[in-house]
């Protein structure tokens, strides 16, 4: 990867010997030291001869000083050092990125050669690119998993259009507003002698013969305020005898639609309150599910949450208060139970799951409300343990700032929050003193006010680094 930036694109300074006069060496120096992360001095024979270093790792550099340069980097990067030292060659104008041998993986660095008139010698300026690697690592980590993500959701997709192609009775999924039909089985085209597709974007009661349609309307309310409402008989267009036509409501994105079967008598059609298929989709989804009442009593608990909170079965989880498994108790069900009474519906909720086991899971939760005279609450419970475990980690667990702190609330208790931030500012304030005496930890010890063993005693719990070979 290069950062090329051509000489053509430059733009000095209009009075260069006016901006610079008067510039000492140390003013020079430190100009430099602003440019770059590490400044190596290289001789005529491409030698390290000295270093420079503006960053804390300055350990790494002091191991080139009297290698090749060329020597301190890998295979890949051999080629750009010479054409960089190229007296002949432009590429000593451009930033161009090595990447140096070391213990823990290779170090990228950018670097541009700047070379004095009149001295054989060339000054690699350089900046540390691990932060830029770093993110660049978790971004593709985050894309792989979203596109695994994705890969799930286009298949499950697949799964549903087949499900509901294949269906044998005629169904139709319309909007409740405005009765417009979104879509239809193969069957319910079959049963209009209608080429596939050509139902879509009509009119559920253009379907419908005129007398009836008042009956579909007034079935339809009649569903809205009962569960109990007769099935309503009606005549098709084209179409002779009776057929009835069994309604649900389902809600999607805020809005309310229709799912409706068409009994003609040539097929079974389930009744909407065993409606098989969805019974068994909903008990092998990958997600776990759970539908409780009023009271947070699990009614209902689908095989992958049975897994998730390692129940032994189904039986020994009825009844059971919601609360033993997410988050703290009567926390989050509470934030959620209100979002609910509020909008209906609640998405990508992050909470934990506490299993039978003591074990802990992160979760991403989607609930609905059921508006019934007991009111039920349908929560999908997805596991993202597998996507933060993905991403690479940083070292150590503690948060590094203020808002990662702050995403800890209603997930953890006041009190861990608090010891958190206490470790946090402690490692902060040691690696401030490391940096501030260059790593000598003597020196450290002693404007932090400790004593070197306890020091020594903080390092080692914040994983600060190897004791060994130091002062």
């Amino acid at each position: 990867m290069n950062f090329e930036s051509p000489t053509e694109h430059q733009i000095p300074f209009s009075d260069p010997d006016a901006m610079f006069d008067g510039f000492t060496k140390e003013d020079i120096i430190e100009l430099a030291y602003s440019s770059g992360d590490f400044m190596l001095a290289i001789d005529e024979n491409q030698i390290v001869r000295d270093v420079a270093v503006n960053v804390s790792d300055h350990s790494l550099a002091q191991k080139w000083i009297g290698q090749k340069w060329s020597d301190t980097v890998t295979v890949e990067s051999k080629p750009k050092i010479t054409q960089m030292l190229d007296a002949e060659n432009d590429a000593r104008h451009v930033w161009r990125q090595v990447n140096h041998l070391h213990d823990d993986g290779d170090v990228p660095v950018n670097y541009k050669i700047v070379k004095p008139v009149n001295n054989p010698w060339h000054i690699a300026i350089g900046r540390d690119l691990r932060s830029v690697s770093l993110l660049q690592q978790r971004l593709l980590k985050t894309q792989q998993s979203m596109e695994r993500d994705y890969l799930n959701l286009r298949q499950t997709e697949t799964r549903y259009r087949l499900l509901f192609d294949n269906i044998s009775y005629p169904v139709l999924i319309a909007d409740a507003g405005n009765y417009q039909i979104q879509q239809a089985n193969r069957a319910a085209h079959g049963l209009m002698d209608a080429a596939p597709g050509a139902l879509e974007n009509q009119s559920l009661l253009s379907l419908v013969e005129s007398e009836f349609r008042d009956d579909v309307i007034a079935y339809i309310g009649a569903v809205s305020v009962s569960n109990a409402a007769e099935p309503v008989s009606v005549r098709l267009i084209g179409r002779t005898g009776f057929v009835k036509l069994v309604a649900s409501a389902f809600r999607q994105s805020g809005k309310q639609y229709w799912l409706i079967n068409i009994d003609d008598g040539l097929h079974e059609v389930p009744s909407k309150r065993s409606d098989q298929y969805i019974l068994d989709a909903v008990e092998k989804m990958p997600d776990a599910f759970v539908l409780a009442n009023e009271k947070q009593e699990i009614l209902v608990a689908n095989r992958a949450f049975i897994e998730l909170v390692q129940a032994g079965s189904g039986e020994q989880l009825l009844g059971v208060s919601l609360n033993s498994f997410i988050g703290r108790p009567d926390v989050d069900l509470g934030l959620l139970k209100k979002q609910l009474k509020d909008h209906q519906n609640v998405r990508n909720f992050s909470s934990v799951v506490n299993d039978l086991n003591g074990g802990e899971e992160p979760v991403e939760i989607s609930a609905i409300m059921i508006e019934r005279d007991q009111p039920l609450f349908g929560y999908s419970v997805r596991s993202i343990g597998r996507r933060e475990r993905d991403l690479p980690q940083t070292g150590n667990q503690l948060p590094r700032s203020v808002d990662q702190l702050t995403e800890l609330v209603g997930r953890k208790p006041l009190k861990e929050i608090v010891r958190e931030s206490t470790d946090l500012i402690e490692r902060m304030c040691i690696e401030a003193a490391l940096i501030h005496t260059s790593d000598n930890r003597a020196s450290a010890a002693e404007i932090l006010g400790l004593s070197r063993q306890s020091l020594y005693s903080k390092l080692h719990r914040h994983g600060l680094g190897n004791l060994s070979g130091k002062k």
